[in-house]
């Protein structure tokens, strides 16, 4: 177990959820949220976890069902791009990371989040600065967001074909970008990304 949450359970603030987000840098698709409390912290079959960035896809697809079975509770929030561009994705991040941790169906008494403190909250909470690799209820909720938003670029790439979103996942790419030029912008599309608003002037 690392030491923040070993320090915290110490002190009698356990539930512990994680809270991570993945999507965030994207031009294209939503932004997903996930929030985890899980069982036992020390648990061997989650000796593997990490975070989501250092797994390759297999990995990630494998701990995905693991996470489930090892969690007290799971909670996945899902933020269109529609709401990214009206609020913009600092304030859709936080909202969602805030919907999160309400999602999930016991209330933890702390929160631990990757970066980015969740304002307006009252549980009390700790962003850690590259949390997804120092906390494991950071790296399981890292997992959960990563896979589940993989899981729908996929289903978007059957929907909007040749933008490439099965591989970059709606991040920006040279593939990307000369499909957007090719075949414009779509839907799912961020009009506020900086990206895409220059091929919306164009």
């Amino acid at each position: 177990m690392h030491l923040i949450e070993q320090s915290l359970i110490e002190a009698g603030l356990s539930p512990i959820a994680g809270v991570d987000e993945a999507g965030r840098g994207a031009c294209a698709g939503p932004l997903v949220i996930a929030g985890v409390i899980l069982k036992d912290l020390n648990s061997p079959k989650l000796t593997s976890l990490r975070d989501s960035k250092e797994l390759t896809e297999k990995q990630r697809e494998a701990l995905f069902p693991i996470i489930y079975e090892e969690a007290i509770s799971v909670s996945v929030i899902k933020v269109s791009p529609e709401d990214i561009d009206k609020r913009g994705v600092h304030a859709a991040n936080l909202d969602g990371m805030r919907r999160a941790v309400q999602g999930l169906s016991i209330s933890p008494n702390y929160v631990l989040t990757d970066g980015y403190a969740i304002e307006g909250m009252v549980t009390p909470s700790l962003a850690i600065w590259k949390g997804d690799q120092v906390a494991p209820s950071i790296s399981a909720a890292s997992v959960i967001a990563k896979v589940t938003r993989d899981r729908i670029m996929i289903d978007l790439d059957t929907q909007y074909p040749g933008y490439g979103l099965a591989k970059h996942k709606g991040y920006i790419t040279a593939a990307h970008t000369k499909a957007l030029e090719t075949l414009g912008v779509t839907e799912i599309h961020r009009k506020s990304y900086a990206n895409i608003a220059k091929l919306l002037v164009d």
